[in-house]
């Protein structure tokens, strides 16, 4: 015989138990707080300075980057004038009204800016940006 059975049968207790699933968002938050600052794309440049208020911009906007030394990156990619051109005519094929920002260091000649500007322009794409660093004012 089995063992004995007082006169109430115990149930199944549907009960969740909650401390794996804290451990594991803890876990989760340090991994996300740890590598969340690594977490920046693009070139380091020299921003210039301007006095002008920041606009709004879109979720997710094409960034140009152009280096001390002239070098040009679209995003992450490193790019000369003839693949900018190349890639920037193939995403305006799907998507023109999309902005394109411009992040040039302060010490690269004008004629560069001015090209790049020219190839976002002869791509089709109509909102480009400049992007700067505000001044810091003086009280």
């Amino acid at each position: 015989m089995g063992p004995a059975q007082k006169k109430g049968k115990r149930g199944l207790v549907a009960d969740i138990n909650v401390t794996p699933l804290v451990d594991v968002m803890l876990v989760l938050l340090i991994i996300f707080m740890v590598t969340a600052p690594m977490m920046t794309q693009g070139v380091d440049v020299n921003l210039p300075e301007t006095t002008a208020k920041p606009l709004r911009q879109d979720e997710n906007p094409v960034i140009i980057s152009i280096d001390p030394q002239g070098g040009i990156a679209l995003g992450k990619i490193k790019a000369d004038g003839k693949l900018l051109r190349q890639e920037l005519q193939k995403l305006s094929q799907t998507d023109q009204d999309r902005t394109i920002l411009l992040k040039a260091d302060k010490n690269v000649p004008y004629g560069i800016v001015a090209q790049v500007m020219a190839d976002v322009k002869d791509a089709g794409f109509n909102k480009l940006g400049m992007v700067t660093i505000p001044v810091e004012q003086k009280r």
